[in-house]
């Protein structure tokens, strides 16, 4: 949720800043915004609507200044507007602060400045940080933002320039991401990496509570307790053109012809040998049999892995397994304790409610594993274990590659426990069918692109879709009932097969769309069943399938998208991408901002 980056050094502030925020805007693109410091002049340019409506004001004036603040927001408290745009000013006008979060108790703090002689301008949350920060300022700026974090109360990061120190930028990290960027006679800072992969790949992580000082030449870092410290310096390992559209209409499209290659990334290293060895993991591999139960906890897209994973660990790791959506999870007081394994995935590795989670288990003595993408995150070192899924940056806000390789990774799991347990029949086989997936998504990607926009030619004139299935189908219609309705605005829903005639049945109308996900051969006929009650009752039946099901199929269905066939837990790794094209193409034919849909963002880091 929202985007801040910073910059301080010899080069003009305003065109670093407004880059920096074309690779942030997934995280929201409500309003967007820039505060730049020449000499003691504090030029402010802010507006409503995306990053062009702002890139627009300023490209029309050269704004001078080499150090800045620059802010892309999605709106928590007031709405999208001009005034509630960051970065926001105290009553001098001296002091900009942007800010990523949201402030607990800000209508409290609010209401004593107001006593005591300040004046609001705007709705937000954020604007209390810059009077608190005017409040406590005596000539030391660092030690202003200190005290003024004292008071707040919330999950936040925010950044602070002043008027009378125009030589430092002033940051802090609370729960919400923030990352330096360490630069030859400059430094950056920002919310996610990607935003400074075109001038640095040192960065410097920030943890919970720390604050920075960044200068021209020079950076510092103090802990929560006042203290300075010393920061490691880590290399990033991915280049700028990972995070590029390289050519592609929309980073999703991009994003879903790469999940062959970073499946290749995922698995590279695990079955380099002559056994599965999963790095990160060996903390649970030692505990398995100390594991009595089995917790999975996630938001959206990763939720739905989440699903896939249950049904894949139940069977290879012999005990119960639950899903829990995150932001339920702690405020249901699930009992939890050292023979529970909490499994958090997370794209981001900063999404709050799974944090929260993660957080609940381990003040519980519970061993967890987080299934995350991004290095650095704060549930990728906060988890005991970690299992990178290599999917590399994604910036599309809708999942794609992330979604695909963390279900790959609940089978790399699910292949390394259950051949050490005993409950896999065959774990070569499924070894060697793992190894031949990358392939076959190139195959799968190359023979469903033209009957996936087809189809999406049917249904994008269609303002309401149905998606069933059954098994790990189901959750897999799940997610592509997610998918659709995220990107094209099509009202979706997913059913598993068997329950459409308690009730969903009576929303099947002459030529609605539905997509049926048929990948599991001992429910094939079951499918059969069900496809048959649909198209009785006029609805028009869109299948996704293994090749070897379209003889039996064929004749009942309106159409078929064909993808290689595999091993039955495999199978619906590859359905995923017809799923993703299909959305995709709807949303592209229905004019609909694919990239950036509307109300959303990336990383969720409130609650």
């Amino acid at each position: 949720m929202c985007g801040i980056v910073g910059y301080i050094g010899s080069e003009r502030a305003v065109p670093i800043l407004v880059e920096g925020l074309k690779k942030l805007e997934y995280r929201g693109y409500d309003s967007a915004g820039v505060a730049v410091l020449e000499e003691d002049q504090l030029h402010l340019r802010k507006s409503a609507g995306n990053l062009a409506v702002l890139d627009k004001i300023i490209q029309k004036e050269k704004i001078p200044g080499c150090m800045g603040l620059g802010h892309t927001r999605w709106a928590t408290h007031g709405a999208p507007t001009d005034k509630n745009a960051h970065p926001h000013l105290d009553c001098a006008g001296e002091i900009a602060v942007v800010h990523n979060g949201i402030i607990e108790n800000f209508q409290e703090i609010k209401a004593e400045l107001e006593k005591e002689g300040h004046s609001f301008a705007t709705e937000t949350d954020t604007e209390v940080v810059a009077h608190l920060i005017e409040k406590y300022y005596e000539g030391e700026l660092v030690e202003a933002v200190h005290r003024a974090t004292q008071d707040l109360a919330g999950s936040y990061a925010l950044a602070v320039i002043h008027r009378k120190t125009p030589d430092r930028i002033v940051a802090f990290r609370q729960d919400s991401p923030l990352i330096l960027g360490i630069g030859a006679d400059c430094h950056f800072l920002a919310s996610d990496i990607p935003a400074l992969l075109p001038y640095t790949r040192e960065v410097v992580i920030l943890e919970e509570g720390e604050m920075a000082e960044l200068k021209k030449q020079s950076f510092r870092v103090w802990d929560p307790g006042g203290q300075e410290r010393e920061k490691e310096i880590e290399q990033v390992q991915w280049d700028v053109q990972m995070a590029e559209k390289k050519g592609y209409p929309h980073y999703m499209l991009k994003e879903i012809y790469e999940q062959p290659a970073v499946l290749r990334q995922l698995l590279q290293e695990p079955l380099s040998g002559d056994q599965v060895e999963i790095p990160g993991v060996k903390k649970i591999l030692e505990q398995m049999e100390d594991i009595e139960r089995i917790f999975i906890v996630a938001c959206g897209t990763a939720y739905h892995s989440g699903l896939i994973g249950k049904f894949l660990l139940e069977r290879a790791w012999g005990i119960p397994v639950e899903v829990d959506v995150a932001s339920e999870f702690r405020y249901r007081e699930p009992l939890i304790g050292d023979k529970t394994l909490l499994i958090v995935v997370s794209q981001s590795g900063e999404t709050a409610d799974t944090l929260g989670a993660l957080r609940y288990a381990r003040a519980r003595q519970a061993p967890t594993l987080g299934i995350i993408n991004v290095r650095g995150s704060t549930i990728a070192r906060e988890a005991d274990n970690v299992l990178f899924i290599e999917a590399g940056p994604e910036i599309a806000v809708a999942s794609t590659k992330a979604f695909f390789n963390m279900v790959a990774a609940f089978n790399l799991l699910a292949l390394k426990i259950g051949g050490q347990k005993g409950n896999i029949i065959s774990p070569e086989k499924l070894e060697e069918k793992l190894r031949e997936l990358p392939a076959l998504a190139e195959k799968t990607l190359q023979g469903v692109e033209e009957g996936t926009r087809q189809a999406a030619s049917y249904f994008q004139k269609w303002n309401h879709a149905f998606f069933v299935g059954r098994g790990l189908d189901y959750c897999l219609a799940l997610e592509g009932a997610l998918k659709l309705k995220e990107i094209s605005y099509i009202h979706a829903e997913a059913h598993a097969a068997g329950e459409l005639k308690h009730g969903t049945l009576a929303l099947i109308e002459e030529g609605i769309p539905v997509i049926a996900i048929i990948t599991r051969e001992d429910l094939l006929e079951k499918m059969v069943s069900n496809i048959q009650e649909i198209r009785a009752r006029g609805g028009y039946v869109i299948g996704i399938a293994p090749v070897d099901f379209g003889p039996r199929l064929g004749e009942e269905l309106d159409r078929l998208l064909l993808i290689p066939a595999t091993e039955g837990a495999l199978a619906p790794l590859l359905a995923t991408i017809p799923l993703q094209l299909l959305s995709y193409h709807a949303a592209r034919l229905r004019g609909c901002p694919i990239d950036q849909p509307r109300n959303l963002a990336k990383s969720v880091t409130v609650e």
